[in-house]
């Protein structure tokens, strides 16, 4: 099984972060799953990083490579087919990062692991 971390879903994890649900720390851990960051949340964090919002214990370019290779977090890149189904989405969240992660879980029919419950009005699975 395949599922999508969402940005803080990600950072909580690396960072054992008791923020993070018990139910997805186990998923995360789990030997029959596959966890996926999108390309879109390494792009968040870059610009978060970039507005001083977020600050990582090491340089980004090292940090996130490092992290995904030690947990077996795999990068789903952006497709023509999620930019395209962006354009029917409907407006449940205006985060545009958030919209993208969405669709992606949908197109790729990945279980969402997130805390932020806006993710329930779209039609996939989440998981907290």
């Amino acid at each position: 099984m395949n599922i999508l971390l969402d940005t803080h879903a990600f950072l909580w994890f690396v960072d054992d972060d008791s923020r993070l649900s018990q139910p997805a720390r186990v998923l995360i851990e789990s030997n029959d799953v596959q966890p996926f960051i999108s390309m879109a949340s390494l792009w968040e964090m870059a610009i978060k990083i970039s507005l001083g919002k977020l600050v990582l214990t090491e340089p980004y370019e090292k940090f996130i490579p490092q992290q995904l290779a030690m947990n077996g977090i795999g990068v789903l890149n952006l497709s023509m087919e999620h930019a395209a189904a962006i354009a029917t989405l409907p407006f449940h969240h205006h985060d545009p990062f958030d919209r993208l992660i969405a669709v992606q879980a949908s197109i790729e029919k990945m279980t969402l692991v997130s805390a932020d419950p806006v993710f329930d009005a779209y039609e996939i699975k989440r998981l907290w």
